[in-house]
């Protein structure tokens, strides 16, 4: 039995910061930049069959929705939504904590 196949959605601020590191890091080095966004969304991929797989965001309290995937610099943190997929809400610099006040600028 083939598993189910969920979509990827990806937010206007996700892609935003993104963007935003991709950028930073492209002023020293533009390879390397290209490289990231596309280790990132190679490893985003597998959640269209395995929603699930990532790992709680561990500064988030209780029972929360929200999962993450470590793509070196980066933290890509989503969230199943129903039937309709994979929603990426922000992507980040691991350094970086998220804080519930960060999922509030959620938008599609």
């Amino acid at each position: 039995m083939a598993a189910k196949s969920f979509r990827l959605i990806w937010t206007a601020p996700a892609l935003d910061d993104l963007d935003e590191i991709a950028a930073w890091i492209a002023t020293e080095n533009r390879t390397a930049a290209d490289r990231l966004v596309r280790r990132v969304l190679a490893k985003v991929e597998p959640l269209t069959r395995f929603p699930e797989s990532g790992r709680r965001v561990p500064e988030l309290p209780g029972r929360t929705p929200y999962r993450e995937v470590i793509v070196p610099p980066c933290r890509v943190i989503y969230r199943r939504e129903g039937s309709r997929g994979v929603l990426i809400v922000h992507v980040r610099r691991s350094e970086r904590l998220l804080v519930p006040a960060d999922l509030a600028r959620e938008e599609e």
